[in-house]
């Protein structure tokens, strides 16, 4: 905006009050930007639970914490990396942020998706949860929101029949209300469109949140508002960096990337959720069982207990989160 010249601070009853043309040279000056403290680990822990991001998929979520951790940049394998002093940090933490989910396998002509699993680790029962779900689809337009069928029991009713074998992803066909591929693809859909569980993360008792791949990105977002909280507060941190990893279910190929273009790191903390009771952080030392592990140095995984783990209902406690979100503010060097 510009300023404004001393012939506006006149008026045909003479000269302006000096009141007057304080407040209208302090209006013509670019305002001061108010300081932002890091949102609540509960908010943090909601909107990263809230949001998809299927193995080798993890555009959405990526340019979330780009957009949270200033300074950060996206690699070549898609990891979002925040270094603290240059590129010798010595020191690396990592939380990993895909899930296991499904693509688009295909498109019907009468409107229904066919899906595939993306390889990964899943448990006997992953695909049985997907059975008449709200599922989201990522469109090339934004997401679309569908359901996946079950059998009719109306055409089944009454019938002698062996035991029906467990529900499989091949039995799932999504309805996104379309009924042609024109209608399709007016939704943005296409072949390997990601595809999740609708995130409706769910708080509930004293300090629980239930999400699909809860455990993981509560982990990430403690983590996350750790790496905030001392930047705020420390003066000096010492060398660190820190890596949200992609990939991690397909080989940890994010990781590997990190290792190999990044380091050699003396010390090294992996976050993450694991299935144990709630109560406690669990930590400890990672076996060295890649040759390009030993880039990484000494390997820590530090591990939020997760209820239910693998399933729609996966349940963490912020307070646990919290206990690990003080852990990572010690190592990384800050004031709790």
């Amino acid at each position: 905006m510009r300023t404004l010249p001393a012939s506006c601070l006149c008026s045909r009853a003479g000269i302006l009050t000096p009141l007057i043309a304080i407040l209208l040279l302090s209006s013509a000056m670019p305002p001061t930007r108010p300081f932002q403290q890091p949102e609540t680990l509960k908010a943090l822990a909601v909107r990263l639970t809230s949001l998809s991001a299927v193995t080798g998929c993890e555009q959405a979520l990526g340019d979330t914490l780009l957009g949270l951790l200033r300074g950060s940049v996206r690699d070549r394998a898609g990891n979002v990396l925040l270094e603290s002093s240059g590129h010798s940090a010595g020191r690396l933490v990592v939380c990993p942020i895909d899930e296991s989910g499904y693509v688009v396998g295909g498109l019907g002509s009468d409107g229904y998706l066919t899906l595939r699993r993306v390889p990964g680790r899943v448990s006997a029962l992953f695909d049985q949860q997907l059975e008449g779900q709200r599922v989201t689809i990522q469109g090339s337009r934004g997401p679309v929101p569908g359901v996946v069928g079950v059998r009719s029991i109306h055409l089944t009713r009454g019938r002698e029949a062996p035991a029906e074998a467990p529900f499989t992803v091949d039995n799932a066909y999504v309805d996104v209300g379309a009924a042609s591929l024109a209608d399709l693809g007016r939704l943005g859909i296409k072949v390997l469109a990601p595809l999740t569980l609708t995130k409706r993360p769910h708080l509930y008792g004293t300090d629980l949140l239930a999400a699909p791949a809860a455990g993981r990105r509560t982990a990430c977002a403690a983590l996350l508002q750790a790496v905030l909280q001392s930047r705020v507060r420390a003066k000096t941190l010492l060398p660190f960096a820190v890596a949200f990893v992609v990939e991690q279910e397909l080989s940890r190929r994010g990781l590997s990337t990190v290792a190999n273009i990044q380091g050699p790191f003396r010390e090294t903390v992996i976050v993450d959720g694991r299935p144990g009771p709630l109560g406690s952080v669990r930590q400890t030392i990672a076996p060295d069982s890649m040759e390009w592990t030993s880039r990484l140095g000494t390997v820590q995984e530090w591990s939020l207990p997760v209820k239910y783990a693998g399933t729609a209902v996966e349940t963490v406690s912020l307070t646990d989160a919290d206990s690990l979100r003080a852990a990572l503010v010690r190592w990384i060097g800050g004031d709790q």
